[in-house]
């Protein structure tokens, strides 16, 4: 049961390796910081090496004896993800769980390194390559979880998997962002449908943290309109630290199974404590998840070998 989940529930993980993708601001810091406290080896993967240093010491000034690390990653950038993936293997040999945590919100509109509109690239894109080319740390590592987030805003649309090359994209970018977290959603589905088709014991579990009181949301942006509404999700959102349950949940309950969607129980599913969530499974389209795997590789140049 998760009825009234804290991370005061978080089991002792010595033992364990986590990666947390843009751990060193916001949800991805809480759910650093929890993983931490409860002895867990964290590395935080970040664009930003001086701000994820800084994340470590403030982490440090909490918990002396937390063992957390900082790598370089940059979801923009295929060549930075498959840089991180050799440096982690140079520093680490089994994989616990990793958390696609990091992600941009309706940012201006541009396309990543590798020509993939923002959103879609760093959101998606960049995770499903990172995941895949740690893929083989990950099955061998027991209990080994993949965690992927979602969005309240990917709750009532269908799957448009087609415009993701920047140049050619039409949709605005608030519909950019919820395909974009469709899209992690529907991959982990898939991931763990391919896991348990192999019998392998790793599980994918999709979250989504309800609305935050955090800066995701038009960084980089100055127009009012998204100021305004800046201002009006912060008013009615959760705090950081509260948004980052549905993933401490996932990453680390043992009632999880693998497969499950989790966000918050409250109203509208804006805040409160996680629990296991059917929305997913009413949006999910099989061929269609079967389809965006085939593209993520393609696009990715990444092949899963499982």
């Amino acid at each position: 049961m998760s009825k009234g989940w804290t991370k005061k529930d978080i089991r002792d993980l010595t033992g364990k390796v986590a990666i947390v993708t843009g751990g060193n601001s916001g949800i991805g810091y809480e759910t650093s910081l929890a993983l931490a406290e409860n002895y867990a080896t964290v590395i935080l993967a970040v664009r930003n090496l001086n701000k994820g240093h800084e994340a470590v010491d403030k982490i440090k000034r909490e918990f002396p004896n937390a063992n957390v690390h900082v790598l370089k990653l940059d979801l923009n950038d295929l060549e930075s993800i498959k840089e991180f993936a050799e440096d982690f293997r140079k520093k680490f040999r089994s994989l616990s769980i990793l958390i696609n945590n990091a992600g941009v919100l309706m940012p201006p509109k541009k396309e990543t390194k590798d020509g993939f509109e923002s959103q879609f690239g760093i959101n998606y894109l960049g995770h499903f390559a990172l995941t895949g080319l740690l893929l083989d740390l990950i099955i061998k590592t027991p209990d080994s979880r993949v965690i992927s987030l979602g969005s309240l805003s990917a709750h009532s649309i269908k799957p448009e998997f087609k415009e993701f090359l920047g140049s050619k994209v039409k949709s605005n970018a608030m519909k950019r962002y919820a395909q974009s977290k469709l899209a992690c959603m529907y991959f982990a589905k898939e991931l763990q449908y391919r896991f348990r088709a192999r019998n392998i014991d790793s599980i994918s579990v999709a979250c989504h943290p309800g609305i935050a009181q955090t800066y995701i949301f038009g960084k980089g942006s100055r127009k009012l309109k998204t100021r305004l509404t800046r201002a009006s999700l912060k008013m009615i959102g959760q705090s950081a630290e509260a948004a980052a349950n549905p993933i401490l949940y996932a990453a680390t309950d043992y009632s999880i199974r693998g497969g499950e969607y989790i966000g918050p129980d409250g109203r509208k599913g804006i805040k409160g404590s996680p629990t296991e969530l059917e929305i997913l499974d009413q949006q999910f389209v099989e061929n269609v998840s079967s389809n965006l795997w085939i593209l993520s590789e393609k696009l990715t140049g990444i092949t899963y070998k499982f």
